[in-house]
């Protein structure tokens, strides 16, 4: 079978000329999957796609390990021929190479791009093998039984609010629970009008200052026969028009620094009991089968998903894409931190993160899960990801994208892996079948 080649845009510029020529480089990976072992040598064959000059000069390139230290650089004369840029490590961990065009052109980019005039190219080395950077709170698991015991005495009190789904055969509701410390839990909920009992979808969101939940996020589902939940990340109605988000304090909107110091009253705090407490509604509803429960999100979404199967035994499997907040104390030890970037410079967050890192939670989940994550990824970086998903105790299917960078970033053929695989995972629990797990090759 040949091996895939990753084409990078790089567009050349004169100063104060329009552009002249767009311009690609072809990158052919010596493994076709992204993957390799220890002290094996990890590289790809540089050229300029056929049809196409080398800009004059050369290129240099830099090598990283997990995205922080740099291994090695070089420079390429791609006006010579194909160029090889090769490397190893000798442990675990990702490999990340930025290549940069000549002085005087700059990349205006693709999905490839880690910044202006560059583009990226990414591997894994043992990835199931990659562990912890640091050890749990010894108070990790005692810390989440008081929460949820202060949770359990909070009543859903459900308001429920039935409204016109507008799809034939669906009905749809928004509602809005109670929360600890007097705070709200908002969604939305679809299911079929036919009657009967459904698998359960719920469904975590992405980060972002607070926005309005799209009717057809569970429409759409509960038209192919789930009873979908729609749950808002904050403490806000999930359908008001933008206006009331707009005007919504700005602190809100920065949520993610709210009590970064203080374990007991950090925002992530509210957020995942919210979610245990969304899942307790759902599974409170007539409508739900009382067997199947899939939690799925992307990148904050994800984060959600994987905390929520941890802390709440009726989620019976997860779906995820690039999920966000893991590894939080990785800027400590050389390695790419992600969303919510934690601040590594003081002392007190470093304290309080590991108390709401997906990678000390991941170890609880015991049901099938299915991971995406992008090798470019710089918002939720594969390292932490593959933290993750390596302690989680369940079966699980990873599902490498060997030149995606986080998923809004991402073309839709650079996440298809994505795409095929919780297609099938989804379909296949839908119809009460047992999830099709494939292991890593």
């Amino acid at each position: 079978m040949s091996v895939p080649s990753i084409r990078l845009c790089v567009v050349a510029l004169s100063i104060g000329i329009v552009p002249v020529h767009a311009q690609q480089l072809v990158a052919t990976p010596y493994s076709r999957t992204g993957i390799y072992h220890a002290n094996e040598t990890v590289g790809w064959t540089v050229a300029v796609a056929a049809g196409q000059q080398a800009s004059p000069g050369t290129y240099t390139y830099t090598v990283t390990e997990n995205g922080q230290r740099a291994i090695k650089s070089g420079t390429l004369d791609l006006a010579r021929g194909p160029a090889k840029i090769e490397t190893t490590l000798g442990e675990p961990g990702m490999v990340r190479v930025e290549i940069r065009p000549p002085a005087g052109t700059m990349n205006f980019g693709d999905v490839h791009t880690g910044g202006p005039g560059l583009v990226a190219l990414a591997a894994a080395v043992d990835p199931a093998k990659i562990q912890p950077d640091a050890p749990r709170p010894a108070d990790f698991d005692a810390f989440w039984k008081s929460k949820l015991d202060l949770l359990a005495k909070v009543p859903l009190n459900a308001v429920v609010a039935p409204k016109e789904s507008g799809v034939d055969g669906v009905a749809y509701t928004t509602f809005r629970l109670d929360n600890v410390g007097g705070a709200h839990v908002y969604g939305q909920m679809a299911w079929p009008k036919r009657g009967g009992k459904f698998p359960a979808l719920v469904i975590f969101q992405w980060a972002r200052p607070p926005y309005p939940l799209e009717k057809s996020w569970v429409t759409s589902r509960a038209a192919e026969g789930w009873l979908a939940v729609n749950v808002e990340p904050h403490d806000v109605p999930s359908d008001m028009p933008q206006d009331f988000y707009d005007a919504l304090p700005q602190m809100l909107k920065e949520y993610q620094r709210i009590n970064d110091t203080d374990r007991d009253h950090n925002y992530f705090l509210q957020m995942y009991v919210g979610d245990h407490q969304a899942v307790e509604f759902l599974t409170s509803r007539p409508e739900w089968d009382g067997r199947t429960l899939v939690a799925t999100g992307i990148s904050m979404g994800g984060q959600q998903s994987l905390v929520t199967a941890a802390l709440n035994p009726k989620v019976s499997a997860v779906v995820v894409h690039v999920p966000a907040g893991a590894d939080a104390t990785a800027a400590l030890h050389g390695r790419d931190p992600g969303y919510p970037f934690w601040d590594s410079k003081n002392q007190r967050v470093m304290e309080t993160a590991p108390y709401f890192d997906v990678v000390n939670f991941a170890s609880r989940i015991r049901v099938p899960s299915m991971v995406a994550m992008g090798f470019l990824d710089k918002v939720a970086p594969s390292i932490g990801i593959w933290t993750a998903f390596n302690q989680i105790a369940g079966p699980k299917e990873a599902v490498p994208l060997i030149d995606a960078p986080h998923n809004h970033q991402a073309t839709a053929e650079q996440q298809m892996p994505w795409t095929t695989r919780s297609a099938a995972w989804l379909s296949a629990l839908l119809h009460g079948e047992p999830a099709p797990v494939r292991p890593l090759k």
